[in-house]
Formats: C-alpha cells, structure tokens, sequence
C-alpha cells in the first residue's frame, strides 16, 4: 500500500487498517515512516520484498505516474487507485504498461 500513514484520522490509515482487519498482507509504503502498527514500513513499492500483486495507492494525486511506473518495473499487473490518488497520464501509464488500474472507488467501502 503506496501513501499509508500512521495517523489514524487519515484515510491512508484507514484503508490499511482496513485490509490488515480484513486479513490482507499489507506491505506498508512511505518514505516518511520507519514502521506503521509493528509493521516495517518501505521507502518505495521497489524496496519491498517480494511482487505485490495488487499495489493500493492512498497517495497526493501527485505522484500516481510515478507509482505505475515503479509498478511497471515491479511486474504488479493490478493497482488500485481510491478517489483523490489517480490522475489521467497514471491511467494512459497503466494501458500502456498493460496493468489493469482500478480507479475513483472507495477500497474501504468496496470490502465492507
């Protein structure tokens, strides 16, 4: 999960808090934390290790480009872009990389 944060009023907390409740192995990504909930927390979906097979961005709509490009490199073929962390030149990045991106849906009402 790209953009996770460790402040629980923040929707990047609550979708990661979400997916852990529900059972999911999260691998938490951010730059600015060393760990979120006794979970080591990684600098880049690069630095993870291993594959994801889905990558779930709560990031600014600033940085999804490069989020599929990282993802790209990673072989993720899904990304799952929540309201807010998608932007257009992200979806033409994901078609022409092949990766199935799914976008402007709430993951947290989406698994409840």
């Amino acid at each position: 999960m790209v953009g996770v944060s460790a402040d629980k009023e923040k929707y990047g907390y609550e979708v990661f808090k979400t997916l852990v409740d529900y059972g999911y192995w999260v691998y938490p990504v951010n730059p600015k934390y060393e760990s979120i909930e006794s979970q080591k927390c990684f600098k880049s979906p690069i630095d993870l290790p291993e594959r994801p097979k889905v990558v779930v961005t709560v990031a600014p709509s600033s940085v999804p480009e490069r989020i599929v490009e990282n993802c790209a490199r990673l072989g993720v073929s899904t990304i799952w872009m929540p309201p807010g962390s998608w932007s257009k030149a992200a979806l033409k990045k994901g078609e022409e990389n092949k990766i199935k991106i799914i976008h402007d849906v709430c993951l947290v009402f989406a698994l409840k």
